[in-house]
């Protein structure tokens, strides 16, 4: 029995481990069903996908460069190139970079290694791509006081075309909006597409060897619902989804970028390799004709920013999917709602994290209550067993004879601790997502020296707590009989703390909250059984 719990134990405590890396690795990858069309569309009405071949750079890439046009907004500071109007470098003022107060830069074309650049087009004859030159009125753009909207207007003019391209700005929005308005001057009609594509490197935001996060492509549809593709299945198939809704980006930890189409603007989503470790993620869809002399737009918009769940679910449906909880999402996405309104109520993501650990003990206290108590019962017998180890000798087959024995007269299950546990092992596990996801826990402070509860404790303070803790609750568990068993027992939550020196702080607090909880209440009950057991002794003395 012994090996049994010691085996429980291992199971559980690496399970949190395990499971958080099983969902980095596991990308929900698009599969060959992927890349089928919509068969509910009818062909004469698919977007010819020919066509997406023609915005690809050739092999030889690079990104053309000439006047760069600065706006600065109350959450972006932003650089966009004349050429194409692409967004070739965002930064944002209420986000820094881990450690310093340097404003944390989501897109960049630096290629140091990042490269991450917004880029959008036409498709047409004599129609402006990513590579064609626009010009603007001024070189800087700021969103003043007291202005709720600010528009940047690119225009390029060509033979028998006009078209401005033009990028808005809304106060308090990660929404950046953008519209062509295009007029045909010409003696024909022309039936334009438009495109709208984000570029990244395979290199960079990927996490740490020990914390790995995603970075890579992800789309929504109401079909297909929410879908991750990482770099290297890109290089290895374009990816082409055919769908009347949904939206295309870049997804990494803390951060989105996503391509908004409006209503059921036909659409085709598509990847594809663009160069040795550059890859496009975006979408392509066709517009209406534009008859000679008429003049037409089209809208979309480009949600850039932090995974905030409320700036999420005002975009688009289904945005709120790139906080990734993995299969636990039904059970990660309430705890995190309960977290914002505890956060509301006391100011501090520290304290909210401390008051729904308290909430979530409350709540399973039935379940927990009847697992400490098996353990108690077992630690009383603990005595007993380790004489009945010491009579039998090597003989293994008397002992676990006799220890059955032992149990059906005392009448304890022994693994009656196991179910509680293993009930609430998804709800831990769903909090410990929900922690390590939330962008409103980066930069978050919570009291003293831990200034940013998304990074690790700088003088490894709770870190050492919870080794402690955690040393605590050996104690108040069975001592094996096994002497090697105890001793690795009594290592384990040292090895354990370890991988905790390097886990963002709300993590470790959580635990170390957790641990903290669960020896009162199993120091409580021991207290009760053991003195059921002295009243028990004392009453078959007297007998």
């Amino acid at each position: 029995m012994d090996t049994k719990r010691l085996i429980l134990f291992v199971v559980l405590s690496f399970s949190i481990l395990l499971l958080w890396d099983s969902w980095q690795r596991s990308h929900m990858l698009a599969d060959e069903a992927l890349t089928k069309q919509d068969a509910s569309i009818p062909s004469s009405q698919k977007i010819d996908k020919a066509d997406t071949k023609t915005i690809s750079p050739d092999t030889n890439f690079k990104l053309e460069t000439l006047a760069r046009i600065k706006v600065i907004t109350d959450l972006y500071e932003i650089e966009i190139d004349s050429v194409g109007g692409d967004i070739r470098q965002l930064l944002l003022n209420n986000h820094f970079t881990e450690n310093t107060q340097d404003k944390f830069i989501l897109l960049d074309d630096a290629q140091k290694p990042l490269l991450y650049v917004a880029q959008t087009g036409l498709i047409g004859q004599n129609l402006p791509t990513h590579k064609s030159i626009f010009t603007t009125e001024k070189t800087k753009y700021v969103l003043e006081d007291g202005q709720n909207h600010l528009d940047v207007k690119f225009n390029f003019k060509g033979q028998d075309v006009e078209v401005t391209k033009i990028i808005s700005f809304d106060r308090g929005s990660y929404q950046i909006g953008v519209r062509y308005e295009i007029n045909n001057l010409s003696k024909t009609s022309i039936t334009p597409s438009a495109y709208f594509q984000l570029l990244h490197d395979d290199a960079s935001n990927q996490g740490s060897s020990l914390m790995p996060t995603f970075t890579g492509g992800a789309y929504y549809t109401e079909a297909d619902k929410f879908k991750k593709i990482n770099f290297s299945d890109m290089k290895k198939s374009d990816l082409s989804i055919i769908a009347l809704n949904g939206w295309v980006g870049i997804v990494q930890h803390y951060f989105a970028s996503a391509w908004i189409l409006p209503g059921d603007q036909k659409r085709e989503f598509y990847t594809k390799q663009v160069a040795d470790n550059i890859y496009s993620s975006g979408v392509v869809t066709q517009l209406s004709a534009i008859q000679p002399g008429e003049k037409k737009e089209f809208s979309t918009k480009l949600y850039s920013g932090p995974q905030i769940n409320d700036q999420l679910e005002k975009a688009a449906p289904g945005l709120t999917h790139t906080v990734d909880y993995g299969w636990l999402t039904f059970i990660a996405s309430p705890l995190f709602l309960v977290l914002s309104w505890i956060y509301k109520l006391v100011g501090n993501w520290g304290g909210a994290i401390i008051l729904l650990t308290v909430l979530i003990k409350i709540l399973f206290y039935p379940l927990s209550a009847a697992s400490y108590k098996s353990m108690g019962q077992l630690r009383e017998l603990t005595p007993r067993l380790q004489s009945m180890k010491e009579k039998f000798g090597d003989d293994k087959v008397k002992f676990q004879q006799a220890m059955l024995e032992l149990y059906r007269t005392e009448k304890i299950n022994p693994m009656g601790g196991c179910l509680p546990i293993l009930i609430q092992i998804p709800v831990f596990i769903a909090l410990y997502w929900v922690l390590m996801g939330a962008v409103e826990l980066r930069h978050a402070p919570f009291i003293l020296w831990i200034t940013d509860l998304s990074v690790k404790d700088p003088f490894y303070v709770l870190p050492i707590i919870m080794g402690i803790s955690m040393i605590v609750q050996t104690k108040l568990n069975p001592t094996p009989t096994d002497p090697m068993q105890a001793k690795l027992m009594m290592i384990m939550p040292v090895v354990f703390s370890i991988f905790f020196f390097f886990f963002p702080a709300g993590l470790v607090l959580y635990w170390v909250i957790n641990n903290v909880l669960s020896i009162l209440q199993q120091w409580l009950i021991n207290r009760s059984i053991h003195a059921a057991a002295l009243a028990k002794k004392g009453n078959a003395t007297h007998k």
